[in-house]
This record gives C-alpha cells, structure tokens and sequence, in this order.
C-alpha cells in the first residue's frame, strides 16, 4: 500500500524523539544510580568484577608472598607430587560431578564409595568394614561415639538425655593420648567431664607410654559398682608423643568382657599395608573402629581421613551420621578414590617402607653417638624415633640424683630436669632450622619432659625426605652435641666466678639454652628507684654493645622477647675452649668502665653549672671593683670621655678561665701577660679495662691458648741454660758463704773478664751447651 510521505516523515520523527526522550531518561538513571551507590561494597568486589589472571595472581601472592624468593616457592610446589595433583583434580571434579543429574550422580556417588571402601578394607586388613570420610580426623570418633551411645541405650532417641542421666557413660582415654581429645569428645557430644577417665600408663612394668592394663581392669570395675556403664576405650597404635603401642590383644579381651566398643589410631596403624607387621600392631584389625590420616602417611593435599568400623545395623549408623544419603556427601571420597588408583598398592606400601627405613637409620645412628638418650622402643618397626640430650651426673650428684625417687623431689634434680629440657628444645630448633626436609620437632612428654621427635609417617612424603637428609641430620647432632656438653660443664664454673666478682649479679634463668644470664649491679647514691632503674638500664644496654664490638664466637643479647629478666646480659652456648675467668672480668671491667664513664659526664656537668654561677658572682664582684676604682666622674659620658682624655685610666683586664680538669675557676692575668693559653694539668686517663690480654694472631676473644705446654717447656729450657750461664761466670775457687775481701774481689773481677771473653771464643766456635742450641733453634724456627 502507499504511505502518505507527510505521515512517514512525522512517524520518522516521532521515533527520533522518543529515542532522544529515553536516552536522556537512562542517563538520569545512571546518575541516579552513581548518586545512591552503596559505598560499603568492598574494593574487589566494585564495578563489573576482574578477570581470571589478576584473581590467580592474588591468590598467588596470598600463598607464597610478595618477597618471597623464587627458589622457595618452586621447592614447596615441586613437593606435592603427581599424585598430589590426582587429590587437587578429584576436588574439582567432584564439583563438576555434583551438577549431574539426579540419578546418574547417585550411580557415580555409590560406584566411587563402595570401592574406596573396599580398596581400604583389603590394604589395610581390615575385613567387612565400613568407613566414613571426614575432615577433622577426630569427627570421626566422635561418630562412633554417638554409633554407640544409640547402640547400648535403646531410648536415647525417645528419652535423650534422661537415660545418660540414670546410668551415665563412660568413655576411657589414655593419657597418652592427645590434648584435649577428652575434652572435645564432652563438648560435642553434650556430656560432663566426668564422662571421661584418663587411664594412667604403665609406671613400674613396660613402656611408659602404654596403657597400664591392670590398672584399667579396676577402674571398670569400679565404675560398674557406682552404677555407670562402660561405653567405648580410645587405645593407640603409635602415640602421638613417644609412638608406643598399646596392649591392643589385651585390651580387646578386656573390652569384650565388659562390652566395649574399642576405637584405635595412630600412626602405626600405617604399617598395616606393608608385608610384615608386628604382632602388637597386627591385633588393631580385631578391633571395631579405627581411624586413618592417609595424607600424611602418602603426602596427599586435602583428602579426607578415613574412619573404617563394623556394625550390623545400617539405620544406627544413619542415625550417628556415619552414612549420608546425600549424594553429594559421598563425593568426599573421590579425591582418595583418584590417589589410590594412581598410586597403586606398589607405590601405597613404597612410601610406607621409605618412612620405616628412614626412622631404622636414624635410630641407628644415634645408638653410636654419646650423651644421646632415646626413648625406649617395644617395637623395632615403630616408625617414630625420640631421642634427646642427657648427660650423666657426676659422682658429687649421685646423692641427690638417688633421691629423685623420693615422694619429694630434690630442687637441684628438678633444676638440672628443667636445663635439660631448655637444652633440647634450643636443640630441637637447631635441627628444624639446619635440615628442615627431615620433619623433626620438640614434643614435651610426661616423664622424658623436652625432646625431639622424628615422625617419617606425618611429615617424610610432603617435605619429600631422603636418606641423605638423614645423614645430614645426623652430622648437625654431631656438631651440637660438643656444643651442648661444653655449655652445660662450663654453665656451674660461670655462676662460680660471677658471684666472686665484685659489681656483678647472676640472674638464675633455668629457661635460658646458654652459658648464663649476668647483670651490672649500679651504685646508686641514694638515688629513687625510678632513676636508678634508668641509669641501670642504660649501663647493660651499653655492656652488651660493648661486648657485641669484641671479636668473639660468643653471643650476646637481652634475652627472649617473653618471659626474660630485664636489664641483663645473655650469653647463648659456648665451646670448650672458652676461658670463663676472662669472660666475667671483661664484663665486670667493661660495666665498671662505662659507669665510671656516666659518673665522670655527670661530675662534669654539675662542675660545669657550679663554675658559671661562680663565674657570674666574680665577674659581679670585679664590676663593682672597677666602678669604685674609676671614680664616680668617669661614669658620666661626656665628663668620663674628655677626663679619660686629659688622664688615661690603665686597668689590666681581668678576666675567668674554667680549668675542666681541675674544676675551678682561674684568673686570665697569666694568658695576658704571656699571649698564650696555659694547658693546665694532664687530665686523668680514660678507664679502660685492664684486660687487655695478649692473643695470638687470628685469635678469638676469650679463646684459652692450645700454646700453653710449649710456652712452658720453653720457659724452662731458657731459665735452664740462664743458670748454666751463672754457674759458668763464678770463680773457680768460689764456695757459698765465702767471705772476699779487696785483693780477692779484684782477682775475682779479672777471672770474671777472663771467663766472658772464653764465653766469647766458645759462641763464635758453635761449642755451646746442647739446651742453648735447642733454645736458638726454636728462636730462629719462631
């Protein structure tokens, strides 16, 4: 049809306008927009979001650092192996997998779980179980815990908690075992800390880390008698501290005969993969749950801990939270699904058996290296190895060692315990510090106190540890060891000669790892207490710069950040060759001097301000001398100038000297009359220390001299031929307590010259006697 051009042109507008109108109505709104913004929406988070590069490059910075070095980020990365990418990779699918459909997601879940399941069962001996995955490694416990609450209290899920009242349960735990694992147990599951008993360990028969079987016999029955019911044992293969196993066969009977559900873990629990295992590690598969870390044990990132259990009634295991029907709770295992199948059983049992032979040869070595305690090990495959520092007592402390068995402890044996424990933990740093791949910490346990532990197991297959990290670790014990026997001989000798030396106090610090802790003592003179804590401060703040200048091998500082006295001087370890007396003289030398220093600067400045005031009275007093010595006409101005004029007035100038050395006031009439300024008095010298001990070239300071021996036998051989020179150079006819008179004397003198020109004759023809020659062979060799 045709269009009227008049209607197409004013539609043609007509659209142009509305566009013009809406245009200008968004860009209000836009304002608008910009106008009311929120501005509490964080900065990452503004604007239209950020691009993948920039977001991976902060989560980059986050985990290595800005200022980190690029070598330590490549070593830390190359450790997490392929099969730690197989663990990263099963995160992600399964958050890909987890978007399937309803059905095909419940068929992948229950494939992936059931064979997990079984590959776990079969690896590690245990046969018809089942396991349950979880983050926290103690989620599971607590599991089985409330597994077995509904198990043998049919009404708890009726009547709750009024059936824990009527017959309150009990869960036993040895105090071996973890921190606050008791505790946490309570917390979650809602009961008392009387729920809990802490099963002492063996103290007379055994290891000191097991659980005492006996023991634990009659605190069942003593908890039947009361009306409580036993409920569940935490027994351990491998403990967390020394790595001991329980009675495991034993403990089972004891459980069966009162009905208890036993629960292990532990890192000997490992071990169950390899070929050969132990009888006491073996008897943890008769037992009815166990827990497995299985990513520290193959140096796995992010996978979960495994829980594997028998029971019979699958809608308890529902009802504990041991099984989900969620699909996707399932997925959990999908990273440990993936690692397994890479690894294989070959690969599973060669990362155990590398574990155990790296803890085989460091027990090894330490059996041959002295003044190295380790711990006392029931089984040779635990793959924990505790050692620490322990020299033997002397025989003047054989007394008070016998009395350590004693109901009261001695307070020098709980002192030395307490040295000792200070020592490994610095030694325990040292070799974290020195060989970081070998994994080792500092655990405190319960009757060793302070060592140092090597787990293989937790740490060997993410640090990557090697047989010759081992080696390694084994020569820095060597090198410290030396360090540690001197420091801890020579720590009694510096509090000797501390306590002799006048103007020093030793500070007793049982939790200082070196020689000692020593303070200035400050004179005051009735000074407060605020001052002379100041000036107190001040005087070993300038010690312990003093002593730091000193070229030495000896550390000095103020001590810990926490926890140390104020005011002190702290000297790290030290080596066998120190001399201790000139150490304490030097310090008590360099703090005398510096006080002396303080006092001096203090002196002189009073001086100072006495002198002006005195100055400023004298020159007064002359002012007024001088007015009356003029006249009162020769004050006024025009009269004094023409009477200055007509009769010159002649004053010698008269003036004040300060003499700093002296401290007094002197007149200048003498720098008049001779043009010169007179340099007064020698000033007294600076104090300085008056150790100022020969060392040989390169050598240390406080370093005793290995030259001692030879310095004496050369000493002796000299005074030796001195004498022989003597007895050469008296008259022949000279007997002792002869009287001589002047005839004799003059006779005596001639034989005397005589004899020195002999001597003479003798040195130029090489006739002298053997230990002269011996003497001038060393001189020229010197």
């Amino acid at each position: 049809k045709m269009v009227d051009p008049t209607l197409a042109e004013m539609g043609k507008n007509l659209n142009e306008a509305m566009k013009m109108l809406e245009d200008n109505q968004r860009k209000v709104e836009e304002e608008n927009e910009k106008k009311y913004a929120r501005k509490d929406i964080p900065g990452p988070l503004q604007g239209s979001g950020q691009d993948m590069v920039s977001i991976l490059q902060l989560v980059q910075n986050l985990m290595h650092g800005e200022e980190e070095e690029e070598t330590s980020q490549s070593y830390r990365l190359q450790n997490v192996g392929e099969q730690g990418h197989m663990a990263l990779l099963g995160h992600s699918l399964a958050a890909y997998i987890s978007v399937l459909d309803r059905e095909r997601l419940r068929k992948l879940t229950t494939r992936i779980l059931s064979d997990t399941t079984l590959w776990l069962c079969r690896l590690f001996r245990y046969e018809n179980g089942s396991a349950y995955y979880h983050e926290d490694d103690r989620e599971g416990l607590l599991k089985i815990c409330r597994l077995v609450i509904h198990t043998r209290y049919e009404d708890y899920p009726l009547e709750g908690f009024n059936v824990l009242y009527t017959k309150q349960p009990v869960i036993y735990i040895s105090s071996a075992a973890r921190t606050g694992l008791g505790q946490a147990l309570c917390n979650q599951l809602g009961l008392p800390l009387s729920c809990v008993c802490r099963v002492p360990c063996n103290t007379m028969f055994g290891s000191q880390h097991q659980m005492d079987v006996a023991l634990l016999d009659r605190l069942i029955k003593d908890d039947v008698e009361f009306g409580k019911l036993p409920l569940l044992l935490v027994a351990n293969a491998g403990t967390p501290g020394a790595g001991h196993t329980d009675k495991l066969g034993r403990l089972k009977e004891l459980c069966e005969q009162y009905k208890m559900w036993l629960h292990v873990e532990g890192v000997n629990l490992a071990t169950l993969a390899l070929g050969y295992v132990s009888s006491s590690v073996l008897a943890a598969t008769k037992c009815d749950s166990m827990t497995l870390t299985l990513g520290s044990w193959l140096g796995l990132p992010a996978v979960p801990a495994v829980t594997l259990y028998r029971h019979e009634d699958p809608s308890l295991s529902l009802a504990a939270g041991l099984t989900s029907s969620q699909p996707v709770e399932k997925l959990r295992a999908l990273p440990l699904w993936l690692s397994l199948q890479y690894l294989g059983h070959d690969g599973i049992v060669e990362r155990i058996k590398h574990a155990s032979q790296l803890s085989q040869r460091l027990l090894e070595n330490l059996k041959n290296l002295d003044f190295i305690k380790t711990s006392v090990l029931i089984e040779l495959s635990s793959p924990v190895v505790v050692f620490k520092f322990f020299q033997e007592y002397s025989n003047r402390d054989q007394t008070s060692h016998a009395a350590q068995a004693s109901t009261i402890q001695h307070p020098i044996i709980s002192n030395e315990r307490h040295i000792y424990d200070t020592f490994n933990q610095w030694l325990g740093e040292q070799l974290a510090q020195l060989v970081p791949a070998s994994g080792v910490d500092v655990v405190e346990l319960e009757d060793e106190g302070t060592c140092v532990r090597f787990s293989p197991l937790m740490t060997s297959a993410v640090l990557g540890t090697e047989i010759q990290d081992i080696d390694q670790l084994v020569d820095c014990l060597k090198m410290n060891i030396p360090v540690l026997t001197s420091t801890l001989q020579l720590r009694e000798e510096f509090e000797q000669e501390v306590r002799r030396t006048v103007g020093l106090l030793y500070i007793e610090d049982l939790g200082w790892p070196g020689l000692g802790v020593v303070r200035y003592n400050y004179h005051s003179d009735g000074k407060n207490d605020d001052k002379q804590e100041k000036e107190l401060e001040k005087i070993n703040i300038e010690l312990l710069k003093k002593l730091n200048e000193l070229e030495s091998d000896l550390t000095f500082s103020l001590g810990p950040e926490f926890g140390g006295q104020k005011n002190c001087v702290y000297i790290g370890m030290v080596t066998e060759d120190l001399d201790v007396s000139e150490l304490v003289e030097t310090i008590a030398a360099t703090g005398r001097e510096i006080e002396e220093n303080s006092r001096l600067l203090e002196n002189m400045t009073e001086v100072v301000r006495k002198g002006i005031q005195e100055a400023q009275l004298q020159l007064q007093k002359a002012n007024e001398e001088r007015l009356l010595e003029e006249g009162l006409l020769r004050q006024i101005p025009v009269v004094g100038s023409v009477l200055n004029w007509f009769s010159p007035f002649q004053a010698s100038p008269k003036g004040r000297t300060f003499n700093l050395t002296a401290g007094s006031l002197e007149s200048t009439e003498s720098m008049y009359v001779s043009k010169a300024q007179g340099t007064g008095s020698t000033p007294p010298p600076t104090p300085t220390s008056s150790l100022a001990k020969q060392r040989l070239p390169g050598q240390k300071a406080f370093k005793r001299s290995l030259r001692s021996s030879d310095g004496f036998s050369e000493t002796s051989s000299i005074s030796h031929c001195d004498d022989l020179d003597k007895l050469d150079q008296r008259p022949p006819n000279f007997s002792p307590g002869q009287e001589q008179g002047p005839l004799e004397v003059e006779r005596a003198e001639e034989q005397e010259v005589m004899q020195a020109k002999t001597d003479t004759e003798d040195i130029h023809s090489d006739k002298l006697p053997p230990d002269c020659t011996k003497v001038e062979e060393q001189g020229s060799q010197r």
